[in-house]
């Protein structure tokens, strides 16, 4: 994991750095990144550097600090020129992702920002005075699933309808990205033949769309919807694409129920996620009673962080 954090860092996100940030990160000892999930950049706030369980303060030096007054002060000239960097100083080619609240670099890596927005029609028509970056590293894990996919095969051309239930950061989409590769590809060792897939990706974080195109590995048999509502993109997937799956992430609203029940009775099985803590947290939601009422979901699995993220509490079977 320590090789595969360094790479991540110097071929995709150390070039889109301002220079200053560049010179810290570069001279940060590669020990200390093993971990890394996020780098908060705040104008005028300390650089901060997230890991799976813990938090670094960095000085200007590379040098990490315990005293939060000697972190290196991110300015707002650091965070102007990383994202001219990152957009190639065309701010207005990204102007659809800025209004979602982050765009997506190379390598599947989301940027997360925040700023001053501004409103149309009751709607976000841009940010702007971008005043902080979280850069989120994706890190794909192939086998991240192999627990769990032997829980929700039903015979050789079939899915359990699955439901997980995940605290935030606890692996939950690095979980069914690996279930939809699997699924895609099929699994020999389990006489699993694979099945179409259609990935409904409303925040580009299961597939790391760049371009359109899938910056992590979803499988053969999968096509790919980025940055579509949820309750659209599995109707015009069904419409479309005629998947065996939908493989969606993080559901809740009325209208994400609706279409999974219209997938369900067109036929189709759907894999998708919810935040929460264990199936009681989830219960007492209106829009999910009916669902869980009815045992829509043959499996539900529940991640945790107690063990690092992706640590599967339990897999309800009904």
């Amino acid at each position: 994991m320590k090789n595969k954090v360094n790479k991540i860092l110097k071929q995709n996100i150390l070039p889109v750095l301002a220079p200053q940030l560049r010179r810290i990160l570069t001279n940060l000892a590669d020990n200390k990144l093993t971990d890394l999930v996020e780098i908060r950049l705040r104008a005028n706030k300390p650089l901060v550097l997230e890991l799976t369980q813990d938090e670094l303060f960095i000085d200007q030096h590379g040098l990490i600090k315990e005293d939060i007054r000697q972190a290196y002060q991110v300015t707002p000239s650091d965070i102007t020129d990383t994202l001219n960097l990152m957009t190639a100083s065309s701010l207005y080619t990204v102007e659809e992702e800025l209004k979602a609240g982050y765009l997506t670099l190379p390598g599947g890596h989301r940027v997360g920002l925040v700023g001053q927005v501004i409103r149309e029609s009751n709607q976000i028509k841009r940010i702007k005075h971008i005043s902080g970056l979280n850069i989120r590293l994706c890190q794909e894990i192939i086998g991240a699933a192999d627990e769990v996919i032997r829980q929700i095969i039903a015979g050789n051309d079939d899915i359990y309808n699955t439901l997980i239930i995940s605290p935030p950061r606890c692996g939950k989409t690095t979980l069914i990205r690996d279930l939809t590769r699997q699924i895609s590809n099929g699994v020999s060792e389990l006489n699993f033949k694979g099945l179409k897939v259609g990935v409904v990706d409303e925040r580009s974080e299961i597939g790391g769309a760049y371009q359109g195109v899938a910056q992590n590995r979803l499988g053969m048999r999968t096509d790919l919807l980025d940055r579509a509502p949820k309750a659209e993109g599995m109707m015009l997937l069904i419409r479309s694409m005629s998947p065996d799956l939908i493989v969606t992430d993080e559901i809740g609203s009325k209208e994400d129920i609706k279409a999974v029940w219209e997938a369900l009775n067109a036929g189709v099985r759907v894999i998708t996620t919810i935040h929460g803590n264990n199936l009681a947290d989830i219960r007492s939601r209106l829009n999910l009673k009916e669902l869980l009422r009815e045992d829509v979901f043959k499996r539900i699995i529940i991640l945790s962080g107690r063990a690092g993220p992706g640590t599967i509490e339990k897999i309800i079977k009904r």
